[in-house]
């Protein structure tokens, strides 16, 4: 049976796809940082910080974490990652989502006319739940539902 939680909508559309999940703060800067420097067709975390998302792909992923954290660039890099076509395709938070963020999930979405379906406030047993590798899926009121395998 697949679990359903309900979140406050930032940026609406639907989507189905493959969750990656950190339960610590997603360090936008630390994380993008080498594969926008290289111009990499391909996003992989490069926070050697985060234990969970090292070395894995972020592209077209749904990023499901608690928000993000680091410096200030951090709304510039989202910016810039969807800009380079190497984003995530959803970014999913427990917390309410925090201003850096907020900012560039929204720039890239009325700058870029690029989505970044974004939802917050899903709640921490929303991260206890899901999964790295699990099929996520998105609707535009702000429902995210963990699908069992093979859904």
């Amino acid at each position: 049976m697949s679990q359903i939680f309900k979140g406050r909508v930032i940026v609406a559309g639907n989507i189905k796809g493959e969750a990656l999940v950190s339960r610590k703060g997603f360090n936008t800067l630390a994380s993008f940082q080498k594969s926008i420097v290289t111009r990499a067709k391909v996003a992989r975390c490069s926070d050697q910080d985060n234990k969970e998302l090292y070395q894995k792909v972020i592209t077209g992923k749904i990023m499901c974490l608690p928000q993000t954290i680091g410096s200030t660039t951090g709304g510039l890099v989202i910016l810039t990652a969807a800009q380079m076509g190497i984003a995530p395709a959803a970014m999913l938070f427990s917390k309410p989502i925090d201003s850096l963020a907020a900012a560039g999930i929204l720039m890239t979405d009325i700058w870029l006319n690029k989505k970044i379906i974004t939802v917050d406030c899903l709640g921490d047993e929303f991260l206890q739940a899901v999964k790295s590798g699990q099929q996520v899926e998105i609707t535009e009121d702000g429902e995210v539902r963990i699908l069992e395998k093979g859904k």
